[in-house]
C-alpha cells in the first residue's frame, strides 16, 4: 500500500507490533477455547472433519467437471 503516513514508523516497529498482535490473539484464543481429549478429537475428525472434506471433494470435483476446467476444448 503506498500511503505516506505508514512510511513514518520503521519497518522494525511494525514488525514488532504486528508480532505483539498475534501473540495476543493466539494466547487470547488458547485461554477461551476449551481443551479436547484425545478421544473427543478422534470422534470429532471421524465424525465430522472426514464427512465434510469428502463433500467437498465432490462438491469441487462436480463444479469442476461441470464447468471442464483445464480440459483442452
Amino acid at each position: 500500500i503506498n500511503w505516506s503516513p505508514l512510511y513514518v514508523v520503521p519497518g522494525i516497529v511494525w514488525l514488532l507490533l504486528k508480532m505483539c498482535f498475534f501473540f495476543f490473539v493466539f494466547s487470547w484464543v488458547k485461554a477461551t477455547v476449551p481443551r479436547y481429549r484425545y478421544d473427543q478429537l478422534m470422534r470429532l475428525g471421524w465424525k465430522v472433519f472426514l464427512p465434510v472434506s469428502l463433500f467437498w471433494v465432490f462438491l469441487v470435483s462436480g463444479v469442476l467437471m461441470y464447468a471442464r476446467v483445464g480440459v483442452p476444448a
